[in-house]
């Protein structure tokens, strides 16, 4: 493989830009192609506290900080309403960081480009038109002129950044992996919506699928995911599904009895789904156009901005085996948010927390409690999510440290 120097990056959201910023801080020509018309409010607007140390390389936490909301915790509703758990990240043990920042994206998203344009990469208004060659892909002549001079070749990189549009997924036809949950998820902003605990995200389990509520300057940011079938059986427009779905839900009926939506309602429905292959001759991909898996523990800006990170030593290091652990490093990361993902819906995360509770009280209990105060919370914190203990050991409780008694089913989303 030659030495990269121009690389092109298709879509200029916080992935892309990241990774730009990165490259061209280095003095490599960076192209970011970003087409508009991203809608008013994007799913992701909650960060986890690992996030943070991207901020800082990026040199843009204090900006972010003084337009979002503090995250000191997060709080989760069980079946019914009939349980509560708190979660502060202070409490923590051994963590780097105990805070995190709930963002409104479109003052997020260009923040981050901004510090990409200060970085020397070039941002082109234009819809990147890519080919395939072979294995290879190419960007089409038109894009190439749409960048004014900038690129007089064919970059030597090129990365698709766009997101669940999974450009050159689709283009290459990727094997992917899809995971078990099929989905919709609707989300709008909100006023008076109620919070038990301030400077805390709330997720809340339903009576069908679960809700996320997160605090941002002046409104709420309410999600909704729920099977696909039953969201559509209640209404024919999306506006009529979401405000169904707050007024007959014994659990959202509560927090958003005084609540008025104040836009409209959008809405996702790839979720879960990951391509088993992230690099090729000459192109890559990274965060969501590489793989999602779900928004219930605010991992898709961590996975994102951790993969522009990677795959910037990567592409600087320019070899083959970079590569290969890029691509390792990202389908390990996916798969762990995966697992613990999956003990969420099942029931057996909530279970745990419960036998934990109890098992607080022993003489056992108070002698391993601090070790697995030190591991298991910093995966959903996204400290430790790459670390095969941390995560083996989560799983490993979900999967046999339940006693008898303790039936997951009933803390399982249906």
């Amino acid at each position: 493989m030659r030495r990269i120097e121009t690389v092109a990056i298709i879509g200029g959201g916080p992935t892309g830009s990241s990774l730009a910023h990165y490259l061209a801080g280095e003095g490599l020509r960076v192209a970011v192609f970003e087409a508009g018309g991203r809608p008013p409010i994007i799913a992701g607007e909650s960060l986890v506290p690992a996030t943070i140390e991207f901020l800082r390389k990026l040199g843009v936490e204090d900006e972010v900080a003084s337009y979002s909301t503090l995250k000191v915790g997060a709080s989760f509703t069980m079946p019914g309403n009939a349980e509560q758990m708190h979660f502060r990240f202070d409490e923590v043990r051994a963590a780097k960081i105990t805070y995190a920042y709930n963002v409104p994206r479109d003052r997020f998203d260009r923040t981050i480009a901004d510090a990409a344009r200060r970085a020397g990469a070039r941002f082109f208004a234009a819809r990147a038109q890519v080919e395939r060659a072979g294995e290879r892909v190419e960007l089409s002549k038109e894009t190439i002129d749409r960048s004014d001079g900038f690129l007089d070749r064919q970059p030597d990189l090129i990365v698709d950044a766009s997101g669940r549009n999974r450009l050159l997924a689709r283009l290459l036809d990727l094997p992917t992996q899809a995971g078990g949950r099929r989905d919709t998820a609707l989300h709008a902003h909100m006023e008076g919506v109620a919070l038990e605990r301030q400077g805390h995200v709330h997720s809340s389990i339903l009576d069908r699928g679960w809700s996320w509520r997160i605090p941002l300057p002046g409104r709420t940011s309410v999600g909704v995911v729920a099977p696909s079938e039953y969201l559509a059986s209640l209404g024919d427009t999306l506006e009529q599904q979401f405000d169904t779905c707050m007024q007959r839900d014994r659990v959202a009926a509560g927090f958003a009895a005084e609540a008025t939506r104040v836009t409209p309602v959008f809405k996702y429905s790839n979720y879960q789904l990951r391509s088993q292959l992230g690099v090729g001759p000459n192109w890559a991909l990274v965060g969501d156009a590489f793989g999602f898996v779900d928004p219930v523990f605010s991992s898709g800006l961590c996975i994102g901005l951790d993969s522009a990170y990677e795959l910037s030593r990567a592409v600087l290091a320019g070899t083959p085996r970079a590569f290969e652990r890029y691509q390792s490093h990202v389908i390990r990361h996916l798969e762990n948010w995966y697992r613990s993902v999956g003990n969420f819906y099942d029931g057996r995360l909530f279970t745990l927390f419960k036998v934990g509770e109890r098992m607080r009280e022993t003489f056992v209990g108070g002698l391993v409690e601090p070790h697995f105060l030190k591991h298991m919370p910093r995966v959903f914190t996204g400290e430790a999510t790459s670390q095969r203990y941390s995560v083996g050991l989560l799983n490993f409780m979900c999967r046999y440290g339940l006693p008898p008694g303790y039936d997951p089913d009933e803390l399982a989303v249906r």
